[in-house]
């Protein structure tokens, strides 16, 4: 009580006093705290009893209002006396000591509001950074401290003004020989003056020549004020100064202690202190410093966080969480991450362990995305190992369907989550493998995740045949080429699909008329006049079928398209059709979505120096045996069974062909998409698949009654225009006709928007 009315009385004093010389001002409020320790004799007060606090206020006021009286970059008296006289190093072994009690925390306010508040460039100064260097150490030390909100405020502000002046981050890089241990303040005070250190070469100079009219040593007050300072020394090194006890993490080695500062205050109980350390981490990452980056990445625990954290909370998921629980549970992001279980009506077992999951995902996700790129390879390849393969894989390769439904359903998610390429690239790596040579028949275990997963999409449970598919057409649809080719452009390189030798013209007209035979001529059909003028997407000549070459030549390219679309449209025969007789069901409702899909498909694939048009025949070797590989097997092969299979199973598996031929490659138009390409000997085509389908399908329309009207109640059904009734025979088969016509309508509005595209102007 005493102590306050004191500080009281002088706030009163000062403010009636004649304003001093503002270096006056700042040595009697520095040479005020000098006398608390050494006139002090309890040193068991807290700070707020004294008025260290306020004293240290008015410093800061006293340095403000200097540099905005002064000309830009002009270094005033009272910075030189604070660099000259190393106040921070010895307001660091103050806080260090915690003496008085809370002592710590005013001087990271102090330090915090010296780098935040001051616009010229401090760091660079040695009795600036070498006392910031040491008071990071101090930082995370041990978690739910009274200071941790002063730590991580400080710490932010290091890093902001890292992210300012990036080569400043060398002075935070230290050397592993280089003494931990803090100096006393004696041997601090009785040092020579401030040097600067140049950070990208590491040399110590002579002091910078500071601007400004010094008159430092010419104050009549100077005089007495070492023996004021060993005073001071003296009594600190009486008080037993000791380091607090180190953080339980284990640091393996201290030459990136900002980062090492961080990571503890991660873990903090406090969610609002492990936000800002975590953003504290993001900028870090992202400085373009080489020398920081590698040692972020191999001299830091950065990485051993990540994937340990991303594992534990793997784990702490239920063993079984129902997939649409996973897909719809609400976007996650990292830092604001205040799911109340409480709160939630809609909330299922295991939500609020699925979503810090998610979040923490995403917060890896971003920070590779915005880190240095060798930081970023580093951190990624790190969860490649410690977490893809060391705790999903054996996950996703386990005989428990119901543990086999939960993790595809965790890797489906968070491949939709997924945006740093870097971290694609080795979740890719993960799930496909790096081969890019062609598959064969036999080849199971040079990867054998990828093999189990495609083998997945042929599972005995619909469930995880459905789920497994979903994965992959999201994977489709990432910005990778390595993908596509792996899982289908690598089996189709050499175009051995095609047996090639010229048609005579009986042949030909065989071709072109056989696989269509009582198709209608549509003569001018409006659905061929322009989608969009203005949507206009890069030409390739492959998009004409048939294609110009020896045995097809080249035709009016809208002609030819027409036959395409036609060949699909009518593949279907009349009697197993019902679309007519609906309204909004026809073939042109699905010529927007294929143009807008394609449009961007063509903007990712640009990048990938696809060529424009097939390999030539003469240069392919069409000798070699030919295999579509197990992806496209394993479509073909549910594609083929389309008619007994579930509704569901069905759109998955059509939904997965139609992003394939939906791809602007030469090989994979040609392979899925244009009819008339001459298969060689015992090779299927898509077209070929479903017309071996339709085949039969027309055997087995004969031995069902009232096959028409059934199939238009099973559309209607369907689209929700019926009321739900008894069930129908041959439900499944009914359906599977829905879903191949609606399918054959879709790949012909994608062979048509592609020819569209390439012949816009």
């Amino acid at each position: 009580m005493f102590s306050k009315l004191t500080s009281i009385l002088q706030h009163a004093v000062e403010a009636l006093a004649p304003s001093l010389p503002l270096q006056e001002d700042f040595v009697y409020h520095w040479k005020a705290i000098t006398h608390y320790y050494i006139e002090a004799s309890d040193d068991k007060a807290p700070v707020t009893d004294t008025n260290i606090p306020s004293h240290l206020e008015q410093m800061l006021d006293i340095l403000v209002q200097e540099e905005n009286e002064r000309e830009s970059g002009e270094t005033g008296p009272c910075m030189e006396y604070l660099l000259h006289h190393k106040i921070l190093e010895t307001l660091y072994t103050l806080g260090k000591a915690d003496c008085p009690p809370g002592m710590k925390q005013q001087v990271l306010v102090f330090y915090t509001k010296l780098l935040g508040r001051i616009r010229q460039p401090l760091l660079p100064h040695i009795n600036v950074h070498r006392p910031v260097q040491k008071l990071i150490r101090l930082c995370g030390e041990v978690l739910a401290t009274p200071t941790e909100n002063e730590e991580i405020q400080f710490l932010c502000i290091v890093c902001a003004k890292l992210k300012q002046d990036p080569y400043l981050v060398n002075f935070f890089l230290e050397n592993k020989s280089k003494s931990q241990t803090s100096k006393g303040a004696l041997s601090v005070i009785s040092e020579d003056g401030p040097k600067v250190q140049d950070p990208r070469s590491g040399d110590i100079s002579q002091p910078q020549e500071l601007s400004g009219a010094s008159g430092v040593e010419h104050m009549e007050s100077e005089d007495e004020l070492p023996h004021q300072m060993d005073d001071l020394s003296a009594t600190l090194d009486d008080l037993s100064v000791t380091s607090l006890p180190e953080a339980s993490a284990i640091r393996p080695n201290q030459d990136y202690n900002l980062v090492n500062s961080l990571l503890n205050l991660t873990r903090s109980p406090d969610g609002r202190i492990a936000v800002k350390a975590c953003e504290g981490l993001m900028l870090l990452v992202s400085l373009p410093e080489p020398a920081a980056a590698k040692c972020l990445a191999q001299s830091t625990c950065l990485c051993e966080l990540l994937t340990g954290r991303l594992a534990s909370l793997y784990k702490a998921l239920p063993q079984s969480v129902d997939p649409l629980d996973i897909e719809t549970v609400e976007a996650v992001n990292w830092g604001l991450d205040s799911y109340s279980h409480k709160e939630d009506a809609s909330a299922f077992p295991g939500k609020r362990a699925l979503i810090s999951f998610l979040s923490w995902f995403d917060y890896c996700d971003q920070l590779i995305k915005e880190a240095q790129k060798t930081a970023a390879v580093a951190l990624a390849k790190a969860i490649h190992e410690r977490f893809f393969v060391g705790v999903m894989e054996p996950q996703l390769m386990q005989t428990s369907e119901i543990g086999i439904l939960t993790s595809t359903a965790l890797l489906h998610r968070i491949v939709r989550q997924v945006t740093s390429d870097v971290l694609l690239q080795e979740m890719v790596i993960f799930i496909l493998g790096e081969q890019r040579e062609p598959e064969t028949l036999s080849e199971i275990s040079r990867h054998p995740l990828r093999h189990r997963l495609i083998e997945h999409c042929d599972h005995i449970s619909d469930e995880i045949s459905i789920m497994t598919l979903r994965m992959f057409e999201h994977l489709l649809q990432k910005p990778n080429e390595h993908i596509l080719y792996n899982l289908v452009l690598r089996n189709l390189e050499e175009r051995n699909y095609t047996e090639y030798k010229p048609l005579c013209p009986e042949d030909k007209d065989v071709v072109e008329n056989g696989l269509i035979a009582g198709a209608v001529d549509l003569e001018e059909d409006p659905l061929f006049t322009d989608i969009s003028p203005d949507n206009t997407l890069p030409n390739q000549e492959w998009v004409c079928s048939p294609r110009a070459s020896p045995d097809h030549p080249r035709n009016d390219g809208k002609t030819e398209v027409h036959k395409v679309v036609n060949s699909f449209l009518c593949l279907v025969p009349d009697e197993a059709k019902s679309s007519y007789h609906v309204e909004g069901t026809g073939y042109d409702t699905y010529l927007r979505d294929a143009h807008r899909q394609f449009r961007d498909y063509c903007a990712v694939c640009l990048r990938w120096e696809w060529p424009g048009a097939p390999k030539p025949l003469e240069k392919c070797d069409l000798e070699a045996a030919f295999f579509e590989g197990h992806f496209l097997k394993v479509l073909f092969d549910r594609m083929g069974r389309i008619l007994d299979q579930p509704y569901d199973v069905n759109l998955q598996v059509t939904s997965v062909l139609s992003r394939l031929s939906l791809f602007p490659h030469p090989h994979t138009h040609e392979y899925l998409l244009d009819p008339y390409v001459n298969l060689a000997s015992g090779c299927r085509s898509l077209f070929s698949v479903i017309v071996r389908v339709v085949g039969d399908l027309m055997v087995r329309i004969q031995r069902i009654q009232d096959f028409t009207p059934k199939l238009l109640l099973v559309r209607k059904r369907l689209l929700g225009l019926e009321p739900e009734g008894p069930i129908v025979d041959h439900i499944t088969l009914l359906e599977g006709v829905i879903v191949l016509e609606e399918f054959c309508k879709e790949l012909a509005a994608i062979a048509f928007v592609k020819y569209h595209a390439s012949a816009t102007p």
